[in-house]
C-alpha cells in the first residue's frame, strides 16, 4: 500500500465573528460614523430607485441595499491615499470612500451632512443620471464611478475586470515607497473569473498590498452560488495562492471592520495580499426596485430572514444598548439622510411642464453633445519641447547595428533617463534579452524591479500594467510575445486600458506602451501570427506605431514613451536581424504623431504600407517599373495618421494601393480604404486597390503559410492591377 500523508497549505483561513465585548470596546465615534454612512448610502440608493422608477435613470440601477455593511465596515478605517475599485454594483463602495474622504473619517450624527458632503452626494447622483456636473461629466454613470482625489479608482461594469487594475495600483503603491493599500471589490460571480484568479496569483508572487474583497450575496442575477462551484465559501480561493483569508458576516459592519484591520496590518507591513469574504445579501433583484422573490428564484421567507439582519438595524441596536444614541437620535440620522437626498434630487430635477404630475432632468444640466468624442486620447502636447528629428533628413554620421539592437538600445536610453519606466512580460528578464533579444542587457543594468518577468498570464499582467499607468507614478511597457495573445487579454486591453480616459471623463492619463511582434513567415501557425493593426485601429483610445527601420523605431518609441496615452508598438521578426543604422549620438529624438515618411517619390499611384511590407513594396515597385509614390505610415491610428501627406500624394497620383501582409478579416487596409474614399473620392480615378493575405490565418505548413500571406509577388500583382486601371500606361 502506498504511504499517504495529508498536506496542509499552511495559509491562514479565518472565520471572524464579533462578541458583545467587541461592540463594547468599539470607539463610540466609529459606531456613530458607521451608522451615519450606512444611512446616507441607504437613502442614496432609495433616491436612485425613486428616479429610476420615473424613467430618469438611463440604464440599470444596481442597488446595494442590504449590502452596505460590507462596504462601510471595510472602508471606514482606510486613508484617502488607500485606493478602492469595484464592480457594476458599486455605489456603496464609492460612497463609503468619498464620504470618508470629505469627512476625514468621522461624521457628526447631530449635523450629518455639511455642505461639502451635500455637494458630493449631489455630484454622485448627477453622475448616475448622466449629467455634466458628475464626477466624469456623466460618461461613467452608475457603473463607472471614479473620484481619484478620494482614492476611488473607478467601478467597473465587467465582472472581475477591476482585479488586475487594483493589483497594478498596489504595485505602484509598493514601489513608490508607501505603505498604502488597494482594495478590489467584487461579487461571488467574479470569484470564478480568470482575471481575478490570475491577479491573485500575481499579487501573491510579487507580495503586493491588495485586498480582494468578495461580497458574497449568494446570487449572480438569479443563479445561486452553490450552482456554480463545489465550495461556495469563496475565500477558499486564497488557499490555492498562498493568500491568508478572512470570512465574516457582512451584515455585521464591525466584524468586517475588524477583519479589514487585521488584513490591513498585514498589507501595510509588507506581507502581501489578503482576501476577505463578506456574506451579504442584496435585498432587491439584480436591477431595479423589486425583490428577487418577485422573479421566482428566492422565497419571501429567505428574504425576510436576511432583512431581519439589516446592518443598519444592527449598528443602531448596539448604539442604543450602549446608550450612545437614543431612538430619536437614530430616527434623526435617517431623517437627515433622506433630507440630504431630497435636496440633491431637487437640484437636479424639476416638474415637467409638458407632462403634469411628472418630473424631468433639468435641461441645462445635460452635457453638451459636442463633447461626445473629446477625451478619447490626449492632444500630444506632452511632446512639445522634445527634440523632433526626421531620419530621412539626417546628414551627419550614422551608427550601424541590427534592428533588434535599436529596440533594446532605445529602451535602455529611456530607462536611464526616466526611472518611471518599467518593463513587464514573459521571459523579458531571461534568455539574454527575451526570446528575440529585444531586452538585451536591460535587467543587468536596471534591475529586476524594472525588468519583470511575468507568469503566462496576459490578462492579469496587462491589466496590472493598466493599473500602474492609471496610478500615474510609473510608465509600464508591457510585452506580448505574440499579438494573438491580445485575445486572451481583450477585456483589459480594450474595455479597460483603451476606454479609461474617455469613460471616466478624461480624468485619467494612461501612459502605457504595449510591445508586440508580427511573426508571419516564422512557422508558428494560426494562433501566433496575426497583424494586430486592424483590430487596434477599431479601438478608440489606442495609438499605434509600426516602424519599418531602426531609425524610425527610435523616434517612434521615444514618442510612445512620452505620450500620456496607451500606445501599441508593432515590430516584425523579419526586421529584427536586418542590418540597419541609427543616427550617431544619444537616441533621444522623437517622431511625433502625424508624421508619415515618403520612401519614394512618384506620380502613377500612391502605395501605402507599414512595417516590413514597406521593403517588399520597394522591391515590387522596382520590378514593375511603375512610377509609384511609397508612403510609410509610421503612425496608424485614426488620430495620428498623417492625412496631409496622404492627401497630397493622392491629389498627385489619383490612385491608391494599400499594402499589408496579413489576413483580410482583421485587415487594417479595409478601414483605411473606407476612410480614404470618404476623404478623397473626387481625386480617385479608379477604385482603391488592396494587397492582403488570404482569408484564413497562416498555418504551420511552410507552403500554406506562404500562400496565406502577402509578400513582394502579391504587391507586384497589385501594382499591375493599378496599371491596368490606368489603361496600361
Amino acid at each position: 500500500m502506498p504511504r499517504r500523508r495529508r498536506l496542509q497549505t499552511g495559509v491562514d483561513w479565518i472565520e471572524l465573528t464579533t462578541t458583545a465585548a467587541d461592540w463594547d470596546r468599539a470607539d463610540p465615534d466609529l459606531l456613530r460614523t458607521m451608522l451615519g454612512q450606512l444611512h446616507l448610502i441607504r437613502a442614496f440608493e432609495e433616491a436612485v430607485l425613486e428616479l429610476a422608477a420615473e424613467g430618469l435613470v438611463h440604464g440599470p440601477a444596481h442597488s446595494s441595499i442590504g449590502q452596505e455593511g460590507g462596504a462601510v465596515g471595510s472602508i471606514i478605517g482606510l486613508r484617502t491615499t488607500d485606493a478602492v475599485n469595484g464592480s457594476h454594483r458599486g455605489h456603496h463602495q464609492f460612497l463609503a470612500k468619498v464620504i470618508g474622504h470629505v469627512s476625514s473619517g468621522r461624521l457628526d450624527v447631530a449635523s450629518l451632512v455639511p455642505p461639502e458632503l451635500q455637494a458630493v452626494l449631489q455630484r454622485s447622483l448627477a453622475e448616475i443620471l448622466g449629467l455634466a456636473q458628475g464626477f466624469s461629466g456623466g460618461r461613467g454613470g452608475s457603473m463607472h464611478l471614479q473620484w481619484l482625489e478620494a482614492g476611488a479608482l473607478g467601478t467597473n461594469a465587467i465582472v472581475g475586470g477591476g482585479a488586475p487594475l487594483a493589483t497594478g495600483n498596489a504595485w505602484a503603491q509598493k514601489h513608490a515607497g508607501t505603505d498604502d493599500l488597494s482594495v478590489n471589490y467584487f461579487g461571488d460571480g467574479s470569484a470564478q473569473i480568470g482575471s481575478v484568479l490570475e491577479s491573485m496569483n500575481l499579487a501573491a508572487a510579487w507580495n503586493l498590498p491588495v485586498c480582494y474583497f468578495i461580497e458574497n450575496n449568494l446570487y449572480a442575477v438569479s443563479t445561486h452560488a452553490e450552482e456554480v462551484t463545489a465550495d461556495a465559501r469563496f475565500s477558499v480561493r486564497g488557499q490555492g495562492f498562498g493568500i491568508p483569508s478572512w470570512r465574516v458576516d457582512g451584515m455585521d459592519p464591525l466584524a468586517v471592520h475588524l477583519a479589514m484591520n487585521e488584513a490591513a496590518e498585514r498589507m501595510r507591513s509588507g506581507d502581501g495580499p489578503t482576501i476577505i469574504e463578506a456574506q451579504v445579501y442584496r435585498f432587491l433583484h439584480q436591477n431595479g426596485p423589486y425583490p428577487g422573490s418577485a422573479f421566482g428564484y428566492r422565497t419571501k421567507q429567505e428574504e425576510a430572514g436576511w432583512r431581519a439582519r439589516d446592518p443598519l438595524d444592527r449598528v443602531a441596536a448596539e448604539l442604543l444598548r450602549r446608550g450612545l444614541l437614543d431612538d430619536d437620535g437614530v430616527a434623526d440620522v435617517r431623517a437627515q439622510s433622506q433630507a440630504a437626498m431630497r435636496s440633491a434630487i431637487a437640484a437636479l430635477v424639476e416638474d415637467d411642464p409638458d407632462h403634469a404630475g411628472t418630473r424631468r432632468i433639468r435641461p441645462d444640466l445635460w452635457p453638451d453633445p459636442a463633447v461626445v468624442d473629446t477625451g478619447i486620447r490626449g492632444d500630444a502636447s506632452e511632446l512639445e519641447g522634445l527634440a523632433v528629428a526626421e531620419p530621412l533628413d539626417h546628414d551627419r554620421a550614422w551608427r550601424d547595428l541590427k534592428f533588434v539592437e535599436a529596440v533594446a538600445g532605445v529602451m535602455d536610453r529611456r530607462m536611464e533617463a526616466d526611472p518611471r519606466i518599467v518593463l513587464l512580460g514573459e521571459d523579458v528578464h531571461h534568455l539574454n534579452g527575451g526570446t528575440n533579444g529585444a531586452t538585451k542587457g536591460l535587467v543587468a543594468k536596471h534591475g529586476p524591479d524594472r525588468v519583470i518577468g511575468t507568469p503566462i498570464s496576459e490578462n492579469a499582467f496587462s491589466g496590472l500594467g493598466g493599473g500602474m499607468a492609471l496610478d500615474g507614478r510609473f510608465r509600464p511597457v508591457v510585452e506580448f510575445m505574440y499579438p494573438d495573445f491580445v485575445w486572451v487579454a481583450a477585456d483589459q486591453i480594450f474595455n479597460q486600458i483603451g476606454k479609461a480616459r474617455h469613460m471616466f471623463g478624461a480624468n485619467n492619463t494612461v501612459p502605457l506602451v504595449l510591445r508586440t511582434k508580427v511573426a508571419m513567415g516564422s512557422g508558428y501557425g494560426s494562433q501566433h501570427l496575426m497583424d494586430p493593426a486592424g483590430i487596434f485601429a477599431t479601438a478608440a483610445g489606442w495609438r499605434i506605431v509600426a516602424p519599418s527601420d531602426a531609425a524610425d523605431y527610435v523616434g517612434l518609441m521615444n514618442a510612445a514613451l512620452a505620450l500620456e496615452d496607451p500606445v501599441l508598438v508593432i515590430e516584425h521578426v523579419d526586421l529584427y536581424g536586418r542590418a540597419d543604422r541609427v543616427p550617431e549620438g544619444p537616441l533621444d529624438y522623437v517622431i511625433p504623431p502625424g508624421t508619415a515618411a515618403i520612401r519614394r517619390q512618384g506620380s502613377d499611384v500612391t502605395v501605402i504600407s507599414y512595417l516590413s511590407m514597406v521593403h517588399h513594396s520597394v522591391e515590387a515597385i522596382e520590378q514593375t517599373g511603375v512610377d509609384a509614390e511609397l508612403i510609410d505610415l509610421r503612425w496608424l491610428d485614426r488620430a495620428s495618421l498623417d492625412w496631409d501627406t496622404i492627401g497630397a500624394s493622392i491629389r498627385k497620383t489619383n490612385a491608391v494601393l494599400i499594402v499589408e501582409e496579413g489576413a483580410r478579416g482583421t485587415s487594417y487596409g479595409g478601414w483605411l480604404a473606407d476612410e480614404i474614399q470618404r476623404r478623397y473620392f473626387d481625386w480617385l480615378d479608379q477604385p482603391i486597390e488592396r494587397v492582403t493575405g488570404g482569408e484564413a490565418s497562416p498555418s504551420i505548413s511552410k507552403v500554406l503559410e506562404r500562400a496565406a500571406i502577402a509578400r513582394t509577388e502579391e504587391i507586384v500583382a497589385g501594382l499591375e492591377r493599378v496599371r491596368a486601371g490606368m489603361g496600361g500606361a
